[in-house]
């Protein structure tokens, strides 16, 4: 049969080799020396070994016992330090939280967040990966990153996805543009006569577009198809066209004076939330973060699928 050891059988064991005396383990133990005694004894019943020899005057390791005095120290620590490990999780004085984001999150909301939690708990590790939502979806689903920070999708139905705000789409151009001009609200329809500078088809935001448009059954053809948000501004900022960019992302590119101008009803919005695996659940880190990211959006706590 195979031994069944507790931390303390290995506690009284270790302390009456260091003592070699019943009474003084006893009382350092605080228990009584017949406890003791017993407890010894089944202990050397589990191994099928004695470990003391005993006199009325004495207690001595035998062979035996000096070997397993090394692995019992040795096994004790290694006990001590699991639990301590697991405490230190629970308490976040260690652990690691992995995020993908839109890089227009990436370089806007996420980084303050990630300095507020880092200031809280500064031995957990952080991770943040920039990318475009289809790859933040792969990430997720392959565990290699705790949640994703992205546009809601319904064909990702084995992932839960938790709403935490909404963006809204703008039109922007140079200032010297002819829509620039405009007072009001534009149509998005409105803007096709102009070339466009658009993301790629594999952006969220580019697909938000191409649905907004396929509903009035009218296709968006972009002059330029471009994978990064401060391209799109510096075309912009050229006079080489208009573009359609979710507030968020036109505050990366603020910078360069473009007009911003709204588009008329009903627009176009993009609902942002976390993407998780529905199992295993959270580490204590990644939940400790997902709780910042839900207060900081006022976002209520949703577990759907996406």
């Amino acid at each position: 049969m195979e031994p069944n050891l507790s931390t303390k059988d290995l506690r009284a064991f270790l302390a009456l080799s260091q003592t070699r005396n019943f009474g003084q383990t006893a009382l350092q133990l605080h228990t009584s020396q017949s406890a003791l005694s017993a407890l010894i004894a089944r202990l050397e019943e589990q191994l099928g070994a004695r470990l003391f020899d005993r006199t009325t005057r004495s207690v001595s390791l035998t062979d035996t016992g000096q070997a397993f005095a090394v692995h019992a120290a040795s096994l004790l620590r290694q006990t001590q330090e699991a639990v301590q490990a697991i405490q230190d999780t629970m308490a976040l004085r260690q652990g690691k939280v992995s995020v993908a984001a839109l890089p227009s999150l990436a370089a806007s909301l996420v980084p303050a967040l990630l300095a507020r939690f880092h200031a809280a708990h500064p031995q957990v590790r952080l991770a943040l990966i920039d990318t475009l939502s289809a790859h933040a979806f792969a990430l997720v689903r392959d565990g290699k990153v705790d949640f994703a920070l992205t546009a809601a999708d319904p064909q990702q139905e084995d992932l839960v996805y938790e709403p935490l705000t909404q963006d809204h789409f703008v039109l922007l151009c140079a200032p010297d543009h002819p829509l620039a001009r405009e007072s009001g609200p534009i149509a998005l329809e409105a803007t096709l006569g102009y070339p466009h500078i658009s993301m790629s088809p594999t952006a969220s935001v580019r697909q938000y577009v191409d649905q907004a448009l396929g509903r009035q059954d009218l296709r968006f053809c972009p002059a330029f198809e471009v994978d990064h948000i401060a391209t799109i501004g510096a075309l912009l900022s050229a006079g080489l066209g208009v573009g359609v960019l979710p507030e968020i992302a036109y505050q990366l590119i603020a910078h360069r004076g473009l007009a911003m101008r709204p588009l008329s009803a009903p627009g176009i919005q993009r609902p942002l939330g976390l993407v998780r695996r529905k199992s295993p659940q959270l580490s204590p880190a990644a939940q400790a973060f997902r709780t910042l990211l839900v207060e900081h959006f006022g976002a209520p706590a949703s577990h759907g699928t996406v």
